[in-house]
Formats: structure tokens, C-alpha cells, sequence
């Protein structure tokens, strides 16, 4: 039986640190990031239309983030997929511009 991965929905799942920093989030950034993730499950990791979005270079992963505002402060995430075949992601950070340290997903 072959599955049809096309209209696949993929798992979006926060890690532990994650989770805890989406917990301090103001509610409106909150529902801006409910609204990304819907975004990632349906569309998938590639999220071009998002403010600042793009694919983070490195060698630990497939990783990308995007800015959830403008101003300040601004609210970062980064999310690593990792498997496209079975279709999981992991939000790995949220949490604003200042705080968020891309080197150690580089």
C-alpha cells in the first residue's frame, strides 16, 4: 500500500526547552506561533511567506526559523525537521531576537 505524502500533515512537536519558553510567551505572540505551527503542519518546514524566514546552514540538521513580529523585542523561532519521510519537526526555540543563540544549531 502506498501512502499518498502529499496531502500528509506533519507532526509539529516543541522540545522540552521550547515548551517552557512558549509558556512565558505574551498571548498575542503565543497566537501568532499557533499560527505558524498550523502553517508548518499543513505546508511543511519551508515557510517562505514568514517575516525574516530562512533555512539555517550547517552540519547538525535541517534546520529554519522566521521572526514572529517586527520591533522590539522580536520573537524568533527555529524548528529542525527531523525525518521529511515520516514527516516530523521539532520547534527547538522560541523567544526573542536577543536570547536566541543560532550557533549551536550551525
Amino acid at each position: 500500500m502506498r501512502m499518498d505524502t502529499e496531502n500528509t500533515i506533519w507532526a509539529v512537536k516543541f522540545s522540552s526547552k521550547a515548551s517552557r519558553q512558549k509558556a512565558k510567551l505574551p498571548p498575542n505572540i503565543d497566537d501568532i506561533l499557533a499560527a505558524l505551527v498550523t502553517d508548518l503542519a499543513l505546508k511543511g518546514p519551508a515557510q517562505p511567506k514568514w517575516k525574516n524566514y530562512g533555512q539555517l546552514s550547517g552540519k547538525k540538521g535541517e534546520y529554519h526559523h522566521c521572526h514572529l513580529n517586527a520591533g522590539r523585542p522580536t520573537y524568533v523561532v527555529v524548528w529542525q525537521v527531523f525525518s521529511r519521510q515520516v514527516r516530523v519537526m521539532e520547534v527547538r526555540f522560541v523567544g526573542t531576537h536577543e536570547k536566541v543563540n543560532y550557533d549551536r544549531f550551525k
